[in-house]
């Protein structure tokens, strides 16, 4: 049988412990007890198989028997912890649409923690005692696997420890339906059911409801499929008394990998159990990974660390951007470039009085700038006012501008007086005109 390489389940159960805990504190915040006791039990487990695969990659060395007996005992209470999360949550999902007062006092709240944390964490560590029992011996290691719990198979190991997960699967699914079934009658009223749970949405309800449901649709199949190859990969011994089953009971059972490879019902029964609590992983972060509060506290935390690192977090917006000079940038929406605009007012004046030129493009940007419409003039643009002077020769020699030259009244000309004080008259550099040199 090819199985996948090692290397591959280690980044997976590591990447999946990560999953768990990126959401854990905002769910610790709302005490949403299931939706946590779920998150701490799948990163734990895929934490667990993540340092065991790394430990015992290419080896089957007793190195750390302590770590083996705590290990292989917490997988035992891993595979009922995360059927009784579930089944925490089904059961709140259903008194939340069954309850016939939407308001719940103070004492309620805390006997429903209770009450969940005895399902969550009760029913695993009762079966992690139970499992005592049955234990034929300390501990087994599997290369690439790590330690691995034993469990002699004999008839009380079915009732003890093997059929938990089942029976925890089918009161879920019960839970599951009547959910369904009140949601059918009382749907007109869901909203005003779901205003008594202040840290719950319709949108967290449905999500825990997809979660909590391929949970129940995967465990009754997947418990009943691990009975089936506890049966039929080794025969099912008689229990005959506490002394014979716990005989030899320090002995630590090592399986290098072509041994247990060579077993492909074994094989499939390991490598099983470890890669479902990754996907249980991988299918929580997929509900809750990318919910609205999600993305909401991951925005949070990279603001907070941006800060703590120097990095600038705010938008760029076409408005003012302060530069800290005497100048101010000005963003112009026609061109896309920043114009640099000097505070300076200049009294305004109105074009027809004057042709100066000394108008400055810091008109446009600062706040002074006259708001009324102003009569059109030839001599203006949408830069400020011009003369005939400020244009090139050719362009102001050759502009066609209608006018009537009958309604314009010429000024008269002076005497001619001789005086030799008298500055001579320059004729100006330009081409001749009708116009003569008056400025249009």
């Amino acid at each position: 049988m090819n199985e996948p390489p090692n290397w591959l389940f280690s980044a997976f159960s590591f990447i999946g412990f990560v999953l768990c805990a990126i959401p854990l504190p905002w769910h610790l915040e709302a005490w949403n007890t299931g939706t946590c006791l779920y998150m701490i039990w799948t990163g734990l487990g895929c934490l667990n198989q993540f340092i065991n695969s790394v430990v015992w990659n290419s080896d089957v060395i007793d190195k750390a028997p302590v770590w083996c007996d705590i290990s292989s005992k917490f997988m035992i209470g891993t595979a009922v912890a995360i059927p009784a999360a579930s089944l925490c949550i089904n059961r709140r999902l259903y008194h939340i649409v069954s309850v016939d007062s939407v308001t719940k006092t103070r004492s309620e709240k805390r006997r429903d923690v209770l009450v969940d944390l005895a399902i969550g964490l009760g029913i695993p560590i009762l079966e992690m005692i139970l499992h005592y029992i049955v234990q034929g011996h300390r501990f087994n290691i599997f290369e690439e696997i790590g330690c691995y719990p034993t469990t002699y198979n004999t008839p009380p190991a079915y009732a003890l420890v093997f059929c938990w997960p089942i029976a925890i699967g089918v009161v879920s699914a019960v839970y599951c339906m009547c959910t369904i079934r009140e949601l059918a009658l009382r749907r007109a009223q869901f909203k005003e059911l779901l205003s008594a749970n202040r840290n719950m949405s319709s949108s967290r309800y449905f999500r825990l409801m997809g979660l909590a449901g391929i949970e129940v649709l995967c465990t009754i199949p997947l418990g009943a499929y691990t009975v089936y190859l506890n049966v039929t990969v080794s025969p099912i011994q008689p229990w005959i008394s506490w002394a014979n089953t716990h005989y030899d009971f320090s002995r630590v059972a090592q399986y290098p990998y072509v041994v247990w490879t060579e077993n492909y019902q074994m094989a499939v029964s390991l490598q099983l159990s470890r890669y479902l609590i990754v996907a249980c992983a991988f299918i929580f972060f997929g509900f809750f990974g990318f919910a609205d509060e999600a993305r909401r506290n991951y925005r949070m935390a990279y603001t907070s660390i941006a800060k703590k690192v120097g990095m600038t977090t705010g938008m760029v917006t076409s408005g003012t951007w302060g530069t800290g000079s005497k100048q101010d940038m000005s963003y112009n929406g026609r061109s896309g470039m920043p114009v640099f605009i000097t505070h300076r007012t200049d009294t305004k004046r109105d074009s027809f009085a004057s042709f100066s030129t000394n108008l400055s493009i810091g008109d446009f940007g600062n706040t002074t700038l006259d708001e009324k419409k102003q009569p059109y003039s030839a001599t203006t643009t949408s830069g400020g006012s011009i003369s005939k002077q400020s244009l090139p020769t050719a362009a102001a020699a050759t502009a066609d501008v209608p006018m009537d030259f009958n309604d314009i009244t010429l000024p008269p000309f002076p005497e001619p007086t001789f005086d030799v004080n008298a500055v001579p008259r320059h004729t100006p550099d330009a081409p001749s005109s009708r116009r003569t040199s008056l400025d249009v």
